[in-house]
């Protein structure tokens, strides 16, 4: 609370200054007609003002879902009975998806509903968890929600309407279903599908976590075997010491990101270096005769390449991210937008590669762990503006060197990411305090010392704004007078 206000005696006096809660505040007033005054009411919405603060801190701190992926080691009929789970849960997403199809399913309760009526039809389809069940109800409905927002925003060319799942690879469980075993390293399913015991092997510890905090249990199945990942609400946030640094950066496909700095980050080309092997695994799969158990092992060889390519590009991007993130108090970013730029069938192949997004993604993330400022800005001439003079200089893609008529000769990544942090620092630290001015609430003078004279320690707004009249005036005038002086001069001249 403001020190005027708790030094103010009329407030003590009433009792006004240390209230339980602005209905206490409200009740007193009404009580008291004559303390209706400009200081109680804005002691009514000062109250108004904290309530609003604490809920929006609240929400700031509003807890965070993550996941903890640990590898589940079973026997063959266990696993066979995962099988099973996942063609359940395809089942009831493919009904439900029908359902509405058929106009009768028109919300997510319909759905929900109709996994009861699916479970007592369809035996397989009872022995499943009923919040199982539901889930895959939810994921029906995910994929409707998604077409209908589509749909609203008039996204160009086609809305994504929601197609039948032909192959599905995980069932989740919610807080149902499932037991954890005391030392944390197993899991029971109580379901009627019999997957029984599973040992789990991981690297993080979930005997830092409260059960209560696990949500969500998921199968999930891979090239590599069966995983078990838990979705557990925490309060992911860590406090480091400032660095006053800040950095823009530029991705691009001969290194990875350049800084403004001009420090450069080697490009892996992750997909780049495993497509031999790729292509060895391809033949193999195509020697195969359809439909054979040879075939089918030369396909989980084949997906197991692409699933390591794609966990070396996703391990690559989180400790890149993190390192800039810990680095820097604001990173500054282009917003590309990939899904037009693969459109180009000569960069599609690299841009993928890249995984330009992915590595956008954990710099918001670890930004919000870290409470570090991230700012993603118009691509628009980054490469082309002069960073010393701002003139656009035209270059096209080979050319590597920005070199200007100032004199500015650059690397054309290091010119782009000096350019990405001017833009950057140029949209922070101009969101008005205006609004959070309480003082001048009633345009009154300030209150700025207490118990003294305040008729001389500042000026309302209508006092400023005369005044800043008085000096635009000036200025625009002596403005035109020069104006007017050279254009006389030209005229004589001519």
């Amino acid at each position: 609370m403001p020190e005027f206000i708790q030094a103010s005696p009329t407030l003590a006096a009433t009792g006004l200054c240390h209230p339980p809660s602005c209905l206490g505040t409200m009740s007193l007033l009404k009580q008291q007609p004559a303390l209706m005054t400009k200081t109680s009411i804005f002691l009514l919405l000062w109250h108004i003002y904290v309530g609003c603060v604490n809920i929006n801190m609240d929400r700031v701190q509003q807890l965070i879902m993550i996941v903890l992926e640990f590898k589940a080691y079973g026997k063959l009929d266990q696993f066979t009975a995962i099988d099973e789970a996942l063609r359940t849960v395809q089942f009831i997403r493919n009904k439900c998806l029908r359902l509405w199809i058929d106009g009768l399913g028109m919300s997510q309760y319909d759905l929900n509903k109709y996994c009861a009526v699916l479970a007592h039809e369809f035996p397989f389809a009872d022995k499943l968890n009923s919040m199982a069940r539901q889930a895959a109800a939810e994921r029906a409905w995910s994929a409707i929600a998604s077409f209908y927002d589509n749909c609203k925003k008039k996204v160009a060319g086609l809305k994504g309407f929601p197609k039948f799942q032909k192959d599905n690879r995980s069932v989740e469980y919610k807080t149902s279903g499932w037991r954890l075993a005391d030392d944390r390293k197993s899991i029971t399913f109580t379901d009627k599908k019999g997957i029984g015991r599973l040992k789990m092997k991981g690297t993080r510890d979930l005997n830092f976590y409260q059960p209560d905090q696990i949500k969500r249990v998921r199968l999930v199945k891979r090239a590599s075997g069966y995983y078990v990942q838990f979705c557990i609400q925490v309060d992911r946030s860590e406090l480091i010491e400032p660095t006053h640094r800040t950095i823009g950066l530029d991705v691009g496909l001969e290194s990875f990101d350049t800084d403004s700095l001009g420090t450069k980050v080697e490009n892996p080309r992750f997909y780049r270096t495993g497509e031999k092997k790729i292509g060895r695994s391809q033949r193999l799969v195509f020697r195969k005769v359809k439909g054979s158990s040879n075939r089918r092992k030369a396909r989980i060889k084949l997906a197991r390449v692409y699933l390591k390519i794609s966990r070396q590009r996703k391990d690559r991007a989180i400790k890149l991210a993190r390192c800039v993130i810990t680095s820097n108090d604001v990173v500054v970013y282009e917003d590309l937008r990939i899904k037009n730029m693969v459109k180009n069938h000569c960069l599609a192949k690299s841009i993928n590669d890249a995984g330009w997004y992915q590595f956008r993604v954990w710099l918001e993330y670890f930004g919000k762990v870290f409470k570090r400022v991230t700012i993603a800005v118009n691509p628009a001439y980054t490469s082309q503006e002069c960073s010393g003079c701002g003139v656009i200089v035209k270059k096209s893609l080979s050319t590597r060197t920005h070199v200007c008529q100032c004199g500015c000769v650059l690397d054309r990544d290091h010119n782009a990411g000096i350019n990405i942090l001017n833009s950057g620092l140029g949209t922070v630290g101009h969101t008005g305090t205006f609004a959070l001015d309480v003082n001048n609430a009633w345009g009154d003078k300030p209150s700025t010392l207490i118990g003294e004279n305040l008729s001389g320690q500042g000026m309302s707004r209508s006092q400023e704004s005369s005044d800043y009249t008085n000096r635009s005036r000036s200025v625009f005038s002596e403005r035109d007078a020069t104006r007017t002086e050279r254009e006389t001069a030209c005229g004589e001249s001519v």
